[in-house]
C-alpha cells in the first residue's frame, strides 16, 4: 500500500511568480538526440522526474555516458547507431510511454534482440501503433497478442525509407518514425495529423535535413537519413502541461495572481490556454522569444469569477491531450453545459482518463453524460464541497492525482488520495509548489 495524500485546505489568496519544472517531452528528446550526436552535449534545466531517470538508466545500458549535476546533464554521444551493449539486454522504461516508444526508433539497426519492459500501467498501453511502421522499415519484433509490453526488437542492416500516414494525432508515433529515419538512406515521408512538433523543431535546430509542409489538418514531413550531427547545448524551458495545474488553481480561486517564467509555448502545446480564454479567462503570454528552435514566454493568469461553457473544438484535441482532466475542472465551475468530443486517445494514456475524469466529477456532485469518446459536463459555479472524497484505483496516473489535488484546493472537501507519490513520474516539485503558494496538506508515512 502506497502513501496517502490528505487535502483539507481552506481557500488561500496569493500573488506569486514561480518557476515550473523542465518540459518532459523536450527533456526526453534531448537525451535521445544527445545519444546520437557526435560528441558531448550539455543540457540545462533537464526535468529530473522518474520518467527521465528511467530514460537515463536505459541509455546507460545502451553504452551512453550520462552525467547529472543538479538540473544539468552532459551526454557523450557516439553518433548514429552508436549504441554499445551485450546480448540479452533488458530496458525498463518504467511509466514513460514517450521514451518506450521513441527509443524503438533508435533501435532499428540493433544487431541483437533487446527486450523492452515497463511498469504495470505502461504494460497496458498499445505498442502496435509504433511497431507497424518500424516493421516496414525493416525492424523485427516479438510481441504478445495484446500488442503491449513486454516486447523484443531486433534491427536490420538496411533501414528502409518509407511513406507513413499517421492519423491519430500522436506525436509519439510520428517521432518514432522520424528517429528511425535518421538511420535510413534516402528520404522518409510522413503525413501526420496535427500533434506536438518538438521533434521537428529539434531536427531543425540540429541541422538534420528536414522539410515540413503545413496543411490545414496535417503536416507533410520529409527526413533525409544517414546525416551525422554534432553535439549541442540546450536549456529546457518549463513544461506547459505542468503549468496547466497552477493556471487552473489560480483561475478558479479568489483574489489570486500567478506568473510562470520561461515556459515552452510551442503552438502544439498551448491549446488549453486558447480554450480557457474562450471560456472567459484572460491568460496572457508575455515576453515571447525563440530559443533552441522553440518559443518560450512568461504566462500570467489571475482569478476569474464568471467562466462560460465551452463546446471544445475537436481540432484542438491533440494540442491539449494531457490537459483534458484539468480542463474538466474548469467546465465543472463554468456556467452551462460544456462538451468535449472525439476523445478516443484520452483512454489510451496511463489510465482510462475519460472514464476516471467523469467518475471524479460525479463524486464531486457534478452531473456528466459520458460516452465511449465524449463527455458533457454540467457546470455549477457555486459548488463547494463539505464531504469526504476518496480517490483510489486510478492506475497510479500522475495526472489523475494532480487534478484531484487541484480539485480539493478549489472546491474544498476532505480528499484522500491513494498512492500519493506517482506525480513524481512527471512533475517532482508539484507538492513543493503547492506549499509555496500557502496551501497545507498531509502525506501519510
Amino acid at each position: 500500500m502506497g502513501k496517502k495524500l490528505f487535502i483539507n485546505s481552506k481557500h488561500n489568496s496569493f500573488k506569486k511568480t514561480i518557476s515550473i519544472d523542465g518540459d518532459k517531452s523536450i527533456s526526453i528528446r534531448t537525451l535521445l538526440l544527445g545519444s546520437q550526436a557526435c560528441g558531448k552535449s550539455y543540457i540545462e534545466n533537464i526535468l529530473l522526474s522518474e520518467d527521465i531517470l528511467n530514460s537515463i538508466r536505459c541509455l546507460k545500458k545502451l553504452g551512453i555516458k550520462i552525467s547529472i549535476n543538479k538540473k544539468n546533464c552532459s551526454i557523450h554521444g557516439n553518433g548514429l547507431n552508436g549504441f554499445e551493449y551485450q546480448k540479452k539486454l533488458v530496458l525498463n522504461a518504467g511509466n514513460s510511454g514517450t521514451f518506450a516508444r521513441l527509443i524503438l526508433g533508435l533501435l532499428v539497426k540493433s544487431p541483437y534482440y533487446i527486450k523492452l519492459i515497463g511498469d504495470k500501467s505502461l504494460s497496458k498501453r498499445d505498442f502496435e501503433r509504433v511497431v507497424t511502421p518500424l516493421q516496414k522499415m525493416g525492424a523485427s519484433f516479438k510481441l504478445n497478442n495484446k500488442k503491449t509490453l513486454p516486447l523484443q526488437v531486433i534491427g536490420s542492416n538496411f533501414v528502409n525509407p518509407i511513406h507513413y500516414f499517421e492519423n491519430r494525432g500522436s506525436a509519439q508515433c510520428k517521432s518514432t518514425v522520424m528517429l528511425a529515419a535518421l538511420n535510413s538512406p534516402g528520404q522518409t515521408v510522413i503525413k501526420a495529423k496535427k500533434s506536438r512538433s518538438h521533434t521537428e523543431s529539434f531536427f531543425k535546430y540540429l541541422g538534420i535535413p528536414i522539410a515540413i509542409k503545413k496543411n490545414k489538418n496535417s503536416d507533410e514531413i520529409k527526413v533525409k537519413g544517414q546525416k551525422a550531427f554534432n553535439a549541442f547545448k540546450y536549456k529546457v524551458p518549463s513544461d506547459p502541461s505542468s503549468c496547466a495545474f497552477f493556471i487552473v488553481l489560480t483561475l478558479l480561486s479568489k483574489n489570486c495572481e500567478l506568473k510562470m517564467k520561461n515556459v515552452n509555448v510551442n503552438e502544439s502545446r498551448i491549446g488549453y490556454i486558447k480554450v480557457l480564454n474562450k471560456m472567459g479567462a484572460k491568460i496572457k503570454i508575455l515576453n515571447i522569444k525563440k530559443k533552441y528552435g522553440e518559443k518560450q514566454a512568461d504566462i500570467f493568469v489571475k482569478s476569474q469569477a464568471n467562466l462560460k461553457k465551452i463546446n471544445c473544438p475537436s481540432s484542438l484535441n491533440s494540442n491539449l491531450i494531457d490537459e483534458f482532466l484539468i480542463m474538466f475542472l474548469v467546465a465543472a465551475k463554468a456556467k452551462g453545459v460544456s462538451s468535449f468530443k472525439n476523445l478516443d486517445e484520452l483512454n489510451k494514456k496511463e489510465s482510462p482518463r475519460l472514464k476516471l475524469g467523469s467518475k471524479i466529477l460525479n463524486k464531486m456532485g457534478i452531473k456528466t453524460i459520458l460516452t465511449k469518446n465524449s463527455i458533457k459536463i454540467y457546470g455549477n459555479p457555486n459548488l463547494k464541497l463539505n464531504r469526504k472524497i476518496l480517490i483510489n484505483k486510478y492506475f497510479k496516473d500522475h495526472r489523475i492525482l494532480m487534478t484531484s489535488v487541484i480539485a480539493g484546493l478549489v472546491f474544498n472537501g476532505k480528499w484522500i488520495i491513494d498512492d500519493a507519490s506517482c506525480y513524481k513520474s512527471s512533475f517532482p516539485s508539484f507538492l513543493n509548489i503547492i506549499k509555496k503558494l500557502g496551501y497545507k496538506f498531509k502525506v501519510s508515512k
